[in-house]
């Protein structure tokens, strides 16, 4: 049963993620008053990519050609760290939140890495860049780590959805836990997915010199990491565990409420992308120096009980 479930949840986020990322570009069209392009247009691009042939630099060395396969390999892991069909996750027995922090850095640091291994200009820029980020939003996850496992009493990702209670303090994580994912995910005002401009990209700038299949894997492993970023926020704020067949108008409303949270998350994630600028870049650290602040005050209200 395990193994299934495994199975099933692999292949549920390998299968959605680039429709979710489809999606908030079909919204963001939308709200431009634009046809834009198809929402299944991510699934065309992945499917091109695994059939061309992958052009390497001849200074590259086996850390450029395994990074794909760290990349992909930790954000799946981390995927499967989150309760999705009930409470426990399948691999609950193998690590916890902070767990899944590392993991998820695990797979940021060979990225960088790789970036610097052809020796390319732009894949420097776009490391250090991400280095740089990423020193300011992992303290902000901690934080969010540290006020759930005050909430909850525990940094099992299963208890905010077993133990169910909305707080202030489960708000401010959440909302922590959106300004995180804005940065995680490449979007705007952090980075911008849609740009080429090598004086602004940072997650673009890190995959440059790759192609073909390679490219395709560090595409997925970024969509999947943004539908682990909107599952986290799911788990904090709105729940919704499997109900089991005995009830079924509560299976029925499990069915309708369970995509509905994800797409409301997707598009609050289009809405803001569409409202505000991109930011220069020293102007990030006080974007996620106010989740920061966020993530201090969920603590403080864990403390409180509020």
């Amino acid at each position: 049963m395990k193994i299934l479930l495994i199975c099933l949840q692999l292949l549920l986020f390998i299968a959605i993620a680039p429709f979710l990322s489809g999606l908030i570009t079909k919204i963001k069209n939308n709200i431009r008053m634009r046809k834009g392009q198809s929402i299944l247009q991510p699934y065309y691009n992945l499917g091109k990519l695994f059939f061309k042939e992958e052009v390497v630099s001849r200074t590259a060395s086996w850390i450029f050609r395994a990074a794909p396969f760290v990349v992909l390999g930790s954000v799946l892991t981390a995927a499967l760290m989150i309760p999705v069909f009930i409470f426990s996750s399948p691999l609950h027995k193998a690590g916890d939140f902070l767990a899944l922090v590392f993991i998820l850095a695990l797979g940021r640091f060979f990225l960088a890495l790789a970036a610097l291994d052809t020796g390319s200009s732009f894949g420097g820029m776009g490391a250090s860049r991400e280095m740089f980020i990423s020193s300011l939003v992992e303290p902000a996850l901690c934080l969010v780590v540290f006020s759930l496992s005050l909430q909850y009493g525990s940094t099992d990702l299963s208890l905010p959805g077993a133990n169910y209670g909305l707080s202030v303090s489960s708000l401010a994580a959440a909302v922590t836990l959106f300004l995180i994912a804005l940065a995680e995910t490449s979007r705007i005002p952090v980075d911008n997915q849609e740009t080429h401009l090598e004086l602004t990209m940072v997650h673009e700038a890190m995959v440059l010199e790759y192609s073909g299949r390679s490219l395709a894997f560090m595409e997925l492993a970024a969509q999947i990491k943004q539908m682990v970023m909107f599952f986290l926020i799911a788990q904090v704020v709105f729940p919704a565990a499997w109900p089991g067949l005995g009830n079924l108008w509560q299976f029925i409303i499990w069915i309708l409420w369970y995509p509905a949270r994800i797409i409301i998350i997707a598009g609050l994630v289009a809405f803001v992308e569409v409202s505000v600028a991109k930011m220069r870049l020293f102007r990030v650290a006080d974007f996620l120096g106010f989740a920061f602040v966020l993530g201090i005050i969920s603590v403080i209200c864990a403390i409180l009980g509020v």
